[in-house]
């Protein structure tokens, strides 16, 4: 890549005729521009989930139908799921225009046996740290959202559902627009590495917004500690797999509370 396409604005350049565009990442405009689009991806084939519920049902649309179904953990289960096929086309049409492979362009690469170790090393220090703060503060361990979706997956007979879709899709879907997409692109425009881990954390964390300022400043933190192993190990399969860990370790730790409670 020549100094002038390392400094121009991230738009594709046009190919003179006759001439293939070189592979170029897109870099911070494209990537929001696109990061855009893959959210807006994401929403839809979430949205669609409860509009064939709401379908399907002949329910009025009214606040009070909505907060049952956008609180039932079956059909949150089901939207999480939809969400992944959304995002992964909208990946496919935005890396496509980059001329760069797919797993490159995302660095879908497996980390070592090391890598792994200290990822997960690293993940339970930070959360027994979030735990103890939590007690200090006397708040629950676990959010109150993720309680009542959990009871309601559980009366559905769709827990199985809500493990698939918290502990596999929702690490995929969110890894790969955050750690993967988005981390790229900005890594590589003017934010550099420590930027892109910032303005992706952030990003990510309001992508929780059912969560209150405790749980969303853990989520922050958890953000930042994905993005760091994601600049040290060239890995984003490293923090789907570690996601997928905090995801079951939470979803285990709720089913315990609501057992007791």
């Amino acid at each position: 890549m020549t100094a002038a396409a390392e400094g121009s604005v991230d738009v594709a350049p046009v190919s003179p005729p006759g001439k293939s565009r070189e592979p170029r990442v897109w870099k911070f405009i494209g990537t929001s521009i696109w990061g855009l689009v893959l959210f807006g991806a994401m929403f839809v084939g979430q949205v669609a989930v409860v509009a064939w519920f709401l379908w399907r049902g002949g329910e009025s649309v009214d606040s009070k139908t909505l907060v049952s179904l956008l609180g039932n953990g079956r059909i949150i289960s089901l939207s999480v799921i939809m969400g992944l096929p959304a995002v992964l086309i909208a990946l496919w049409i935005a890396i496509r225009w980059t001329r760069i492979p797919f797993a490159d362009y995302l660095a879908l690469r497996w980390p070592s046996w090391r890598t792994l170790a200290f990822g997960v090393g690293s993940l339970v220090l930070l959360m027994a740290a979030c735990e103890i703060v939590s007690r200090a503060s006397g708040r629950e361990s676990s959010p109150g959202f993720m309680m009542e979706v959990l009871k309601t997956a559980r009366a559905d007979g769709a827990l199985w559902l809500l493990v698939l879709a918290f502990c596999v899709a929702a690490p995929i879907t969110e890894e790969f627009f955050a750690r993967g997409f988005l981390y790229r692109g900005w890594s590589e425009s003017f934010l550099r590495p420590v930027g892109a881990i910032l303005l992706s954390s952030a990003v990510w964390t309001a992508m929780h917004l059912q969560y209150d300022l405790f749980f969303l400043a853990q989520v922050f933190s958890i953000g930042l500690l994905f993005g760091y192993l994601r600049y040290r190990s060239n890995s984003t399969w490293l923090t789907v797999i570690l996601h997928g860990i905090n995801n079951l370790a939470a979803t285990v730790q709720t089913i315990l509370l609501v057992n007791n409670s």
